[in-house]
């Protein structure tokens, strides 16, 4: 039902700031559109009625208006007008209700029907506009109250080299969680709850990275298949959290039950970072639905095929790409990290696809406008900044080339650690670069080692206990014919593919989850877990579950492995007391003075001598020595002290027979301490933990970490 409502007063308004704007006594709406001939601003009853309003002012391109008595709660779109002209990229069609860009909150689902397509769905997509008004199967947008308690609230900030990140996912993480109210699991309010902080705080972790928060839609495929968008990288509203994972209702209480739950994790000393997905939106390729940005002004936003405007560069695999060259783009991205920053409290953003956002035309350019922005913003350099540093066009894998202030998913470390796990050839010198922060990618701009994001698992791909007990994808249930998901995991099953009964391969594949899990958090750089990982979390080997809303992707907390989750613990609390395994700087490899010739670091091979030239390159060791000297820390504390730590050697065989090593001798070592062993399922070793340098065996697939012990001077 609609009303028009020409007689209704419509003020002028203002052109700033965009979207809608409440001043306690009415709502002031902006909307960027270029090329639209006319605007009109819809209202929407609680039983559906539709009010239109047109704007009539237009400053700058931006169409704006201001209604008196209008306040939070209100439920709006707009309907552009425009020319259709798909060829010419022009998509304008004010038969459908467009979502504004910078809505706070978004109300209403999508509901799958062919008016939400801007062509005729029984023509080609350049033919006529559809006719049919799409307003009763979109999400409105809802005027909110900025308002929020923040009194109290204090920023982690967490420095980057004692970050320990750990990547969930808002529903399901407390989904089957039995320590969360029914009502709140699945929600902000259960992310929050202390059940679940607690498990944090336990585990040692100081940043929770959210899955996608912004407000998202499924895939028109998807619905057609019965399945919706899990994951949530198909944003519709970069400004609004998503409306789903609220207990208190679409209304704008999602807005302040984000903002509490932000309050909640601080007060824990936990950070909030998010996963935010700017290089593309849920509108998808020329097939795709029309809900905002393509209705709105198409060639404004979007880049273009240059010899066929019907058609989106894609650079995402997503269907189109945002066009960050475009300053209204550009701002509209800046817009919405200020806003999550100063408004919402959160700490940091992770940027999927990142190299998307740095193309100026087809080549990743690391000093794109994009770039430039950021460095110099106030408020988002301030930030802690993660890049996933590639997209799937040409030239688009960019691990290392982004510029300092970024830290970076650090695939190269992902891939060396399992080959060496599963089997695979790699180089001691590869292995050696991927331990110790990656120098060989991050030095030579002047980063230091955290900008190296290390990561075995994440939520793309198996999770760690699949990883090693699946070689091949079961994406069945995903309905594409198993052909979604990456093919080649670097993985291996432990000799038998899926479950087994067999007692010795479930050990060695427990051993195995132990192997990966020291290698990464005795790493130097930023760790970061995948949320049920600690808990031997499976899905069933589904490798690409972004459209499982269900129990294969849901943390099954009952069936958690609990000798995994005590290693897990007894790993970070390692970490956090040592400093030597949180470097600042990189290593040198010199002599440190007054030690008798030991180095800040040292590469040993199992006969006790350290590491040749040949051993170095040899692709076919599987045993090395990592010695970390505590007294060559080369960064100070806040007070400009010199910070000193025990010295350690973390001895790692991932050979398939034991192996005997010479541990060093003075002036390495007058003996040593095991802290931890992955032999063992907690990671604590019987007593007599104390070992004299010499001759040891090492049993197969096994870290040692060994702390170093020194007579009295």
């Amino acid at each position: 039902m609609r009303t028009s409502s020409e007689d209704v007063e419509v003020w002028p308004g203002s052109p700033a700031p965009l979207g809608a704007h409440w001043d306690g006594t009415g709502t002031n709406f902006a909307l960027w559109s270029a090329g639209a001939t006319a605007v009109d601003l819809c209202l929407f009853d609680p039983d559906g009625t539709e009010h239109r309003h047109r704007l009539r002012e237009t400053t700058h391109q931006v169409w704006h208006g201001r209604l008196p008595g209008v306040g939070p709660g209100q439920r709006y779109g707009y309907r552009v007008h425009g020319p259709w002209d798909p060829g010419a990229g022009h998509r304008w069609n004010p038969e459908k209700l467009l979502l504004d860009p910078y809505a706070r909150a978004v109300d209403g689902d999508l509901t799958l029907h062919p008016a939400l397509f801007g062509y005729r769905a029984d023509g080609p997509d350049t033919g006529p506009a559809d006719p049919r008004d799409s307003a009763p199967f979109v999400p409105r947008g809802v005027v909110v109250h900025d308002s929020f308690p923040w009194d109290g609230d204090r920023r982690p900030a967490t420095s980057w080299s004692d970050t320990v990140v750990y990547e969930v996912h808002v529903k399901g993480a407390t989904m089957r969680h039995p320590g969360v109210p029914p009502a709140l699991r699945g929600t902000y309010a259960g992310l929050a709850h202390p059940a679940f902080v607690e498990h944090l705080l336990s585990l040692g972790v100081t940043a929770v990275e959210l899955l996608p928060v912004h407000h998202f839609v499924s895939e028109p495929h998807l619905l057609r298949r019965g399945l919706t968008n899990y994951w949530g990288y198909n944003t519709l509203g970069y400004f609004a959290p998503h409306a789903a994972y609220s207990s208190a209702g679409s209304g704008g209480a999602q807005v302040t039950e984000f903002k509490a739950m932000v309050k909640a994790l601080h007060a824990a000393g936990i950070e909030v970072v998010l996963d935010v997905v700017y290089n593309h939106t849920a509108e998808g390729d020329h097939t795709g639905p029309s809900l905002s940005l393509k209705g709105i002004d198409n060639p404004g936003y979007y880049r273009l095929h240059g010899e066929n405007r019907a058609r989106y560069t894609d650079y995402t695999g997503c269907g189109n790409t945002l066009d960050v060259r475009r300053p209204q783009v550009l701002a509209m991205l800046m817009d919405s990290l200020r806003y999550w920053v100063t408004e919402m409290h959160v700490d940091g953003f992770r940027f999927d696809l990142a190299a998307a956002l740095a193309r100026s035309f087809h080549d990743v350019d690391r000093l794109s406008a994009f770039f430039d922005v950021v460095h110099q913003d106030p408020v988002v350099s301030q930030v802690k900044l993660i890049a996933e540093p590639w997209d799937i066009g040409e030239g688009g894998y960019q691990v290392g080339n982004f510029p300092p202030l970024w830290t970076e998913w650090n695939g190269r470390y992902r891939d060396t650690v399992r080959d060496v796990w599963s089997g695979a050839r790699v180089g001691v010198r590869d292995l050696a670069y991927r331990l110790t922060g990656s120098s060989d990618l991050y030095r030579s701009d002047g980063r230091r080692p955290f900008a190296s994001v290390n990561f075995v698992t994440a939520h793309d791909g198996f999770p760690l206990a699949d990883l090693v007990t699946y070689e091949h994808k079961r994406n069945e249930a995903n309905g594409e014919d198993n052909r979604d998901g990456e093919s080649h995991n670097r993985n291996w099953n432990c000799g038998v593919e899926g479950p087994s009964d067999d007692p010795e391969v479930q050990a060695l594949r427990a051993r195995q989850q132990r192997n990966l899990l020291a290698t990464l958090l005795l790493s130097t750089g930023v760790p970061m877990l995948t949320a049920g990982d600690e808990l031997g979390r499976t899905q069933g080997g589904n490798n690409n579950a972004y459209c499982q809303d269900n129990e294969v992707s849901w943390i099954d907390w009952d069936g958690a492995d609990g000798d995994l989750l005590a290693f897990v613990r007894r790993l970070l609390r390692l970490r956090h007391d040592a400093p030597v395994l949180r470097q600042e700087a990189f290593f040198e490899g010199h002599e440190i003075p007054e030690t008798g010739g030991t180095r800040d670091v040292a590469w040993f091979a199992p006969g006790g001598g350290q590491l040749t030239t040949a051993e170095w390159f040899d692709t076919g060791l599987q045993t090395v020595g990592m010695y970390l000297d505590g007294r060559g820390i080369r960064h100070r504390d806040e007070r400009g002290r010199r910070v000193v730590d025990d010295s350690y050697l973390v001895q790692l065989h991932a050979g398939a027979e034991p192996v005997d090593v010479v541990l060093p001798g003075p002036p390495w070592a007058d003996g040593y301490e095991f802290a931890l062993s992955t032999e063992y399922p907690t990671g604590a070793p019987p007593r007599p933990a104390v070992v004299a340098p010499g001759p040891v065996s090492v049993p197969p697939r096994t870290v040692w970490l060994l702390r170093v012990l020194r007579r009295p001077a």
